[in-house]
């Protein structure tokens, strides 16, 4: 078993920054593409970006795209999330993900990983 928790979550004003990050406990992690996804209140959950197992690929939503920066560091078995600029929309719970199976654009899709996190609150104030 893999065991995921987020942290860095928090409220900010628009136009801040933050910077959640997702550490892995239990099994070997470096093996393992992992995800960010986030789902708003009333909303589904939907992808925000992901990085592959040697980081030489990452993956954004048009939503993120040149806000949001993905990256991993497999000594410290941690995955983050960059963000800046900050806006009102980003408001959700953000989860990180991590898939056994999946290391390319696959990574985009929810049903291609296998271990979840609790979730850390991002919430910005306009």
């Amino acid at each position: 078993q893999l065991q995921l928790v987020e942290s860095g979550g928090g409220l900010v004003q628009a136009g801040g920054p933050l910077r959640p990050s997702c550490a892995a406990s239990g099994r070997t992690f470096s093996p393992y593409g992992m995800g960010w996804f986030r789902q708003a209140p009333g909303q589904e959950r939907e992808f925000v970006a992901a990085i592959s197992l040697n980081s030489g690929s990452t993956y954004y939503a048009n939503a993120v795209k040149g806000r949001f920066t993905a990256s991993r560091d497999n000594a410290k078995k941690t995955v983050y999330l960059q963000i800046s600029s900050l806006k009102p929309e980003d408001t959700a719970v953000y989860y990180c993900a991590a898939s056994s199976t999946s290391y390319g654009s696959s990574l985009l899709y929810p049903q291609v990983y296998n271990y979840w996190g609790q979730g850390t609150q991002v919430t910005v104030s306009s």
